[in-house]
């Protein structure tokens, strides 16, 4: 054999072994990482104020996941700014495993709604797991005199614009979900926003609006009551706690669907071996019965995705509301 080729053998072999003497070493530090993962207490960055849907949703999780990782999780509530403040926060925090992000439905819109923001909604994040999806909940006041998804739309259609609808605020879940029915129907209705899910019920209830898409935990009481008429869930599939009401998909109006979900992220650059940790621990605690049942008495499906399916959905989530927002002309600012 030629002496340049044996060297050059040699020499390869030599490249390729040092090669795989380093990635078994990446990947024996990464294991160490993980098992010796986390040495102190951990924050969870919450875009809510305290006592919200999501504020309750992040400290269910909070509990049982600092249970299983062996320190304490510590909520910070960063609430305001349409959940740009927090989000900022979260995305600048060091990449170590020691900050989380609770991202919401918001998380998706903003990118169509906002002219600029200070961070990159896919990139500057790393995803673990969804943790809950909560569907809305069309509800109509019984004067209207419409019972399904299907009436309301025909009477929609019949008298364009005089129907009103209110919400918890521009932007906000309850107000794209309209929009999306009115995008892929064609009908028109009017906007009254209000300060919240509580006086945009309150005002239905007195009739002040006809229609309101929110929390079905903030809104069956009213229906149980007989003040208020369910018309159809939001979501993919029908509520395990009020299955008698079906979804606006299976009303008539195929690929419809809107949630309020609720996913687990940490600052992009989160070493993987941590990540895999995170996520473990955190889909343990989703499906412990004392968190899923909590989630599910609060109007939220417990979910528990892998990492990539979380980026998938929020990508796919994010193309959507963009599409809804430009289709409608809506203003968020």
């Amino acid at each position: 054999m030629h002496a340049g080729l044996v060297i050059g053998l040699k020499c390869w072999a030599r490249a390729l072994g040092g090669l795989t003497m380093a990635s078994m070493l990446a990947g024996a530090s990464g294991a160490a990482l993980a098992q010796s993962y986390p040495t102190r207490p951990i924050r969870l960055i919450i875009p809510y104020p305290p006592g919200g849907a999501g504020d309750i949703v992040g400290r269910l999780l909070a509990n049982k996941l600092g249970e299983n990782l062996g320190q304490p999780i510590i909520i910070d509530n960063r609430g305001g700014g349409a959940q740009v403040i927090a989000t900022e926060l979260a995305a600048k925090a060091a990449p170590d495993g020691y900050t989380l992000f609770l991202a919401s439905a918001t998380h998706a819109i903003n990118p169509g709604g906002k002219k600029k923001l200070p961070y990159d909604t896919v990139k500057d994040f790393a995803p673990i797991t969804m943790v809950a999806n909560s569907p809305l909940l069309f509800v109509a006041n019984p004067s209207v005199g419409i019972s399904n998804m299907k009436e309301l739309v025909a009477l929609a259609k019949a008298q364009p614009g005089k129907l009103n609808y209110g919400s918890s605020g521009p932007g906000t879940g309850g107000h794209l979900s309209v929009e999306l029915l009115q995008v892929m129907t064609g009908i028109s209705m009017t906007h009254i926003p209000f300060k919240g899910a509580g006086p945009a019920l309150t005002d239905l209830i007195g009739g002040q609006v006809q229609i309101v898409s929110t929390s079905p935990l903030a809104a069956l009481p009213f229906v149980k009551a007989g003040k208020l008429k369910a018309l159809g869930m939001t979501g993919r599939s029908r509520f395990p706690t009020a299955p008698d009401i079906p979804t606006v998909a299976e009303s008539g109006f195929p690929g419809y669907e809107a949630s309020l979900w609720y996913g687990l992220l940490a600052p992009a650059g989160t070493p993987a071996a941590i990540i895999s940790r995170l996520h473990a621990d955190t889909v343990k605690a989703i499906k412990s019965s004392l968190v899923s049942e909590q989630l599910l008495t609060n109007g939220a499906e417990p979910s528990g995705t892998s990492p990539q399916e979380l980026q998938s959905f929020i990508v796919a989530d994010i193309k959507r509301w963009t599409d809804v927002i430009k289709s409608s002309g809506i203003q968020i600012e």
